[in-house]
């Protein structure tokens, strides 16, 4: 098991067992401060609390639960979810028909909107487990790029079920500039259903880094302003 996998089962069962700890912490402190003798209407059975076949069940429920999703993920990972990968031609069938949800950039190594292209996707490729990302060299793919009509790059094609159902054509959804951020690109594709329309993993509160930039380029500017 990879370490991100093991920090989120370590994390899980701890979390399972965060009522039977409470319970132990509570009794230690109740006999710290000289209340074990508390009168009959007030004292908790907290032994009765720690062996409550109801409280190991959920905890078991949880564990399992957990488990069933650390191997969900690793089986994605062994399928080369999680990063974004360049492809063959030769790979590239199996690699749309073997995932539910793929992302394919048909590219042109030498085109600057192809690489800015490849900067957004390489940054979304880790939040979203569940969709494949990956690119084609359009010039070693004839083929393809034929059979898709690829005829404006970058084209970045939406697989599901192995079925081609919807592309992004250069910078037309992008508002047709090239300075659009990650999370401009990151609501089309929620919007067109190829990745989770929920909060990134891990980045709860977190700007991409142009939204970043962007908000100290503001805030500069605002003290600038503010000190003539």
């Amino acid at each position: 098991m990879d370490p991100d996998s093991f920090r989120e089962t370590f994390s899980g069962l701890a979390l399972g067992n965060v009522m039977a700890a409470a319970a132990r912490d509570y009794k230690k402190e109740m006999l710290a401060k000289g209340k074990a003798q508390a009168t009959t209407n007030e004292e908790v059975d907290l032994d009765e609390l720690l062996d409550d076949p109801e409280l190991e069940k959920l905890h078991a429920e949880r564990v399992a639960a957990l488990k069933k999703e650390v191997e969900k993920r690793e089986v994605l990972k062994r399928q080369g979810h999680g990063e974004y990968r360049e492809i063959t031609e030769g790979e590239f069938l199996g690699e749309v028909t073997g995932s539910e949800k793929v992302i394919c950039h048909f590219y042109h190594h030498e085109f600057y909107r192809c690489k800015i292209m490849d900067k957004h996707l390489k940054a979304l490729a880790p939040l979203y487990l569940g969709t494949k990302f990956i690119k084609l060299d359009a010039e070693k793919a004839h083929f393809f790029v034929e059979k898709l009509a690829v005829k404006i790059l970058p084209c970045v094609i939406l697989f599901k079920k192995g079925i081609a159902f919807d592309r992004l054509v250069g910078f037309e959804d992008l508002g047709r500039k090239d300075d659009f951020s990650t999370r401009s690109l990151e609501n089309i594709l929620k919007k067109k259903g190829i990745i989770d329309d929920k909060k990134r993993d891990g980045s709860d509160g977190e700007e991409d880094a142009d939204d970043c930039k962007n908000r100290r380029i503001r805030s500069s500017a605002a003290q600038d302003s503010d000190s003539d």
